[in-house]
């Protein structure tokens, strides 16, 4: 297997809607996920939507660690041809980071609680519900099939930083910045 290429801020891929796969229990789709499971742990991250890696395809990978999530781990999840749907308004702002914009951060807004369901390699349907980091998570990625990046999602622009500017202005508080990359 391989380390593929990230797709950064600018690339066309990332601009553009994503297809749908269409034929789910394909080997060649296991190779591509396999690939892209390598990608995102050699890049640092928690999540890698297809558009990243140059694929034009609705398949996502994440998983949540405990520590960022009220102690609930989200093992490693495989979804294809996603769909989210809010459970209620509720929203909250936190930062985010991504493999496709690399070095910069910032404040973006996010529903609280989700619905979603996906195919899985197998071609099961899943259905799961998500909160906090794990529902902030999967709407970041599920946006990457969209070809939304986060800072169009950002209501103040102002906010957009360098992650190493914020993490050492925070250390020299004396507090702990934590910003996972997401995909």
């Amino acid at each position: 297997m391989s380390v593929l290429p990230i797709a950064r801020m600018g690339a066309e891929v990332l601009r553009q809607r994503a297809a749908e796969v269409a034929d789910v229990p394909d080997p060649a789709l296991q190779v591509l996920v396999t690939d892209m499971i390598e990608t995102m742990v050699e890049a640092g991250g928690v999540g890698l939507a297809a558009p990243q890696v140059y694929q034009s395809r609705r398949i996502v990978i994440f998983f949540v660690p405990a520590a960022r999530n009220d102690g609930i781990e989200v093992p490693l999840t495989v979804m294809i041809n996603p769909v989210i749907t809010p459970l209620d308004d509720a929203a909250n702002e936190a930062l985010e980071a991504c493999l496709s914009v690399p070095g910069l951060t910032g404040i973006v807004p996010r529903f609280t609680n989700i619905r979603y369901h996906y195919l899985d390699l197998a071609g099961a349907l899943i259905e799961r519900e998500a909160h906090g980091f794990h529902a902030r998570v999967v709407q970041h990625e599920y946006d990457h099939l969209d070809g939304v990046l986060y800072p169009l999602r950002m209501e103040d622009m102002s906010t957009l930083a360098f992650s190493d500017v914020l993490q050492a202005e925070a250390s020299a508080k004396g507090h702990d910045l934590e910003l996972d990359e997401e995909g």
